[in-house]
């Protein structure tokens, strides 16, 4: 019973990571792609060209996205403080 609660307390700590870190990571990824595709049709080898527009498009989303990424992170930290009773009593 103690490891599947504690698998289960991990398991959603992992999705909330995922969910807060995944559109940064997806439009970094494909910003990324797309700079590298550029670079390599013009030949041009600068290392900020490939930094520069990664950073402002991150930006960007984790600034329009940061409301949304804000709720999951405080339903994550209610719903642990919510439980932890709970969870304590099952532990033990």
């Amino acid at each position: 019973m103690n490891e599947l609660v504690i698998a289960q307390i991990g398991r959603e700590a992992l999705r909330t990571a995922l969910l807060v870190a995944g559109p940064a990571l997806v439009v970094s990824l494909v910003v990324g792609l797309l700079v590298s595709v550029f670079q390599v049709v013009t030949s041009l080898q600068d290392q900020t060209i490939a930094f520069v527009p990664k950073v402002i498009v991150v930006l960007l989303v984790v600034a329009l996205s940061f409301p949304w990424m804000l709720q999951v992170m405080v339903r994550f930290t209610t719903h642990m403080f919510t439980d932890f009773n709970a969870v304590v009593r099952q532990l033990n």
